[in-house]
């Protein structure tokens, strides 16, 4: 296993969240093997007063300086210290800005924070969030139908973590977990509105998250079918033939991330609404 071998500061201003920052800092650096990036992460600036504690933090620590501040005095203060200082900066939304203009021909708001507003799609996310916490692993299975999706599957193939994804994009996501020797509730096999996929991984990765699992709660109360892998392959059998039974889609999720995992659930959504507004 490579290990880094070099480190740089990184250094991410935002006058908002920094969520925007963080996530093309992370996709960027992950290009590069052998190097591991100390992340300085200074959100909400909006004053002077504020923009001068991280000039002196990048001061004490230079590194590459990523922004992203509306405010055309603030974010001007902050480029002229860092040509001063000798050192890299980007404003990462001007080129997506230049080519908005340059084809919408509208002027620029200037609006910080602007994607974080109260509007309807932010309270339909936050529903959805609401939906999915309760009814996670299974609970509430009476009211599966008003979910948008649900997954199914059994032990630590990330239903959990992949339904919180699905939420933060506004989808009302359930999911309930096959059990060895327990029915799955009667409303699931009966469901009409909601998209329900399978999710399975490979024995030897399930084997090793779940051993993982019961050594982190030092645990004694699983038995020991839990984490041998013939009976694990015994139950992804089963989610398989429940699945193929019940017309529902399969996704192998041992190779890929939460997120690519509910890119294609909800690239399967899609067209699974399209197919039912047809019919």
């Amino acid at each position: 296993m490579n290990k880094p071998s070099n480190y740089f500061h990184l250094h991410l201003v935002s006058d908002s969240t920094g969520e925007t920052l963080m996530t093309v800092a992370r996709a960027a650096t992950a290009q590069y093997e052998n190097v591991r990036e100390i992340e300085h992460v200074y959100p909400l600036v909006r004053s002077h007063k504020q923009l001068d504690r991280v000039i002196s933090e990048i001061e004490a620590a230079p590194g590459i300086v990523l922004y992203t501040l509306v405010d055309a005095e603030i974010s001007g203060r902050l480029e002229r210290t860092c040509r001063e200082l000798g050192i890299p900066f980007v404003n990462i939304l001007d080129p997506v800005f230049a080519v908005f203009q340059s084809y919408l021909n509208v002027t620029q708001t200037h609006r910080v924070g602007g994607q974080h507003d109260l509007d309807a799609e932010y309270f339909q996310r936050i529903e959805a969030l609401n939906y999915t916490m309760m009814h996670d692993d299974g609970q509430v299975p009476e009211d599966l139908e008003s979910a948008d999706i649900v997954l199914v599957g059994i032990s630590r193939t990330s239903k959990t973590p992949t339904c919180i994804y699905l939420a933060n994009r506004g989808i009302k996501a359930a999911n309930v977990p096959l059990v060895p020797n327990i029915p799955v509730p009667e409303k699931l096999l009966k469901l009409e509105n909601p998209l329900v996929v399978g999710l399975i991984a490979s024995p030897e990765r399930i084997q090793q998250i779940r051993r993982n699992r019961v050594l982190s709660l030092n645990s004694e109360s699983y038995n020991d079918t839990y984490v041998d892998r013939r009976e694990i392959a015994r139950e992804i059998t089963l989610t398989r033939r429940m699945c193929s039974e019940n017309g529902w889609p399969l996704i192998d999720v041992t190779r890929r991330s939460i997120e690519e995992t509910a890119a294609e659930i909800m690239a399967l959504y899609r067209d699974f609404r399209a197919k039912a507004q047809e019919n």
